[in-house]
């Protein structure tokens, strides 16, 4: 994974950190934008947030790991996420890849699935895009076997 970390311009990781070695390899290559999952142990919890909300290129990007998805989103983010939407919500948590529109706030919704060796996933995947000016472009999904 190495590689695509050296292509990007900054690595955005949505929680289960699970060994700050990871977010330190990455922090040392890239800068990195990172929130605790539910796996994840007080240092990594003291390191990153729960939430983390923030300006790229002009649009609002907001990164949590217990999310959910339109229609049903967690309870905890409900509100906020129907009274202030971001233009792009990033969330872990299910390790299940998932790229959706949602219409209703005009979000996209965007789950990178698990890029990670642990975990019951049968599938390694990652999210890989660009956003120039306020637009998001080239999605792209990386996929690795276990």
């Amino acid at each position: 994974m190495e590689k695509y970390i050296l292509q990007a311009d900054e690595v955005w990781h949505a929680g289960d950190i699970g060994n700050l070695q990871v977010t330190d390899k990455i922090a040392a290559l890239k800068p990195l934008r990172a929130v605790f999952g539910n796996i994840d142990d007080d240092k990594a919890r003291l390191q990153f947030p729960l939430h983390n909300r923030f300006d790229c290129e002009g649009m609002d990007i907001w990164i949590t790991h217990i999310g959910g998805y339109p229609g049903r989103y967690n309870p905890n983010i409900r509100r906020e996420i129907y009274a202030n939407p971001p233009d792009i919500f990033i969330c872990g948590h299910s390790h299940i890849l998932k790229v959706m529109n949602d219409k209703k706030n005009d979000c996209l919704h965007m789950n990178p699935g698990a890029i990670g060796v642990h975990g019951f996933h049968k599938k390694r995947t990652m999210l890989r895009f660009e956003i120039n000016d306020g637009k998001i472009s080239n999605l792209e999904i990386v996929e690795k076997d276990r």
